[in-house]
């Protein structure tokens, strides 16, 4: 029975898909079904999950007005360099989560969750930006639900899609908290944080200038958990390089200061 079901099922879901336009592919051409707002409802989800977990502690904005006037400042510049495809879609959340673990990540549709720990490791706003960026391109390439839209059946998106199954999205999300991407997903992203850098103040390369740190501090054989299992460190650090030169973009250091925002956190 389950076959016959699937046999009708699959032609009136694409008829669905393709009347509704909720359809997108991504640069290698890998099929989206989810809609924007599915993106965003994933997000907030997975927000949440985050700040209602008693063991995590994300920092209040009202109590880190500092820390977070820098943060947005940093963020809007990167979301401003008009290469952000869904800049004017996505909310575009920005939060601190005290630990001093080295990560940061960036759920679905624009919420980004950046550690204690790797704003006070990282020496320069262009690193600190690069990291950024590169966690924006995430987003903004929709890595997430291309992943999703792979690794689910069918019966399960057109569920979701459909409305038939509202808890869908929230058993879904349970399991983003801990994000990781392929190894093309991260190659997307680095080369995304030079697109976008390229049309600001900051350094192009930003993001290499972080994997330069992990490699001198020899902390490159433990990558951070949101880099692992990817490209080693050594060979982003030429692919980013040589992105920013071929797109000719300035390599020069901004220079922005970066301590205050370092001394604003607790």
């Amino acid at each position: 029975m389950k076959k016959i079901a699937l046999y009708y099922l699959v032609p009136f879901f694409w008829l669905m898909l393709l009347s509704i336009g909720v359809t997108s592919c991504s640069k290698d051409g890998t099929l989206n079904v989810f809609s924007l707002q599915d993106d965003i409802e994933l997000g907030q989800k997975v927000a949440a999950q985050i700040e209602n977990d008693p063991n995590i502690i994300v920092l209040d904005p009202a109590q880190y007005p500092v820390a977070y006037s820098h943060l947005n400042r940093i963020t809007n510049n990167i979301l401003n360099s008009g290469k952000v495809r869904y800049r004017n879609e996505f909310p575009w959340r920005v939060r601190i989560i005290q630990d001093e673990v080295l990560n940061a990540f960036c759920a679905p549709g624009g919420y980004i969750y950046v550690y204690t720990g790797l704003i006070r490791y990282l020496n320069t706003e262009d690193e600190f930006a690069g990291v950024m960026a590169h966690e924006i391109a995430h987003a903004d390439k929709r890595h997430v639900t291309n992943n999703l839209t792979r690794a689910y059946g069918i019966e399960t998106l057109a569920a979701i899609l459909l409305g038939d199954n509202p808890g869908a999205l929230g058993e879904i999300a349970s399991g983003l908290v801990n994000l990781s991407f392929s190894r093309s997903a991260e190659r997307e992203a680095d080369e995304y944080s030079v697109i976008y850098l390229c049309e600001t103040e900051y350094q192009a390369n930003g993001a290499a200038g972080f994997f330069e740190l992990l490699l001198s501090s020899g902390q490159a054989g433990r990558t951070p958990e949101f880099l692992s299992t990817h490209p080693s460190p050594d060979n982003r650090v030429e692919d980013i390089n040589a992105e920013a030169r071929n797109r000719s973009c300035s390599l020069i250091p901004s220079g922005n200061p970066y301590q205050e925002l370092k001394n604003s956190l607790p």
